[in-house]
């Protein structure tokens, strides 16, 4: 029988916010992978876990990805951790994951600590509905590009930055998204744990003064549902009442005014529930 893959989510700052169960894993597993085993071993070490490490990161993931599989295949336990938060978010977790379906080999996810959630929350800006964008890319034509693809996106949007590279991003971001709130988050869950909210314009100025420091999370609110798609809706719905009123049935009613608005005749079926 193989063993089992532990995704295990570690402190992305503060070591307190390890969990139990996370712990308990690391204690009984027989092989942990990370990014780096020279932080992974303090984090074993602080808390007095002795066990064999072995580096998993994008650089060697496909050979070090076969052998950890392997091991898996001859019935091992092994820990999947990462420098900081859940692995396989803008790390090769994902990558192992899939081979272990390919090889049918179990695996589960001990959720933990995730800088991109705790920025969310901590920026003060809608969490109905967002979008993790990763890391923003570092050469400026593809920073525009990555900026402009995502100019109509209504969703709060996350982003992942260096402190080297954090004046460009908020640079173009400034250009591209105009007067639209954003928050910068920086040391999640340390000491000197900070946030800085306004537009990307005034970010800029505020770090072009102050010395920057730390990994950032960069949350920025959607694009403003536009106004014409609001009236749509209103307007099907009218349009609705107005056909069941001279004889059509409620099904057929929604199905034209969708139709006539050009909108998903779901998306008008939901809102004549909801009256």
């Amino acid at each position: 029988m193989p063993g089992t893959l532990y995704v295990c989510a570690t402190p992305i700052g503060n070591l307190q916010d390890i969990t139990l169960r996370v712990l308990d894993t690391l204690k009984t597993v027989d092989l942990v992978a990370c990014e780096d085993t020279r932080k992974t071993l303090q984090l074993l070490n602080h808390f007095a876990i002795t066990k064999p490490v072995t580096s998993y990161f994008e650089h060697n993931k496909q050979v070090k990805g076969d052998k950890i599989i392997a091991a898996l295949l001859e019935g091992k336990n092994v820990a999947l951790v990462s420098d900081a938060g859940m692995p396989g978010i803008s790390d090769p977790g994902w990558d192992l994951v899939q081979q272990c379906l390919a090889e049918n080999i179990p695996f589960t996810v001990l959720p933990g600590a995730v800088a991109a959630i705790t920025g969310l929350v901590l920026s003060g800006l809608p969490t109905q509905r967002f979008s993790f964008e990763g890391f923003v890319p570092r050469v400026k034509k593809e920073r525009r590009t990555f900026f402009q693809n995502l100019a109509e996106e209504t969703r709060t949007m996350i982003f992942y930055e260096s402190p080297h590279r954090l004046e460009d991003t908020l640079e173009t971001m400034a250009e591209i998204f105009g007067e639209r709130q954003m928050a910068a988050t920086r040391e999640l869950t340390k000491k000197f744990e900070e946030v800085l909210r306004g537009t990307p314009a005034e970010l800029l100025a505020h770090f072009q003064e102050n010395e920057i420091r730390g990994e950032f999370v960069l949350i920025l609110e959607g694009k403003e549902p536009s106004v014409e798609a609001a009236k749509d809706i209103a307007w099907a719905v009218e349009r609705v009442n107005q056909l069941v009123q001279e004889g059509i049935s409620q099904k057929d009613a929604i199905k034209q005014a969708a139709k006539e608005a050009g909108l998903p005749k779901r998306e008008v079926y939901n809102l004549i529930v909801k009256e």
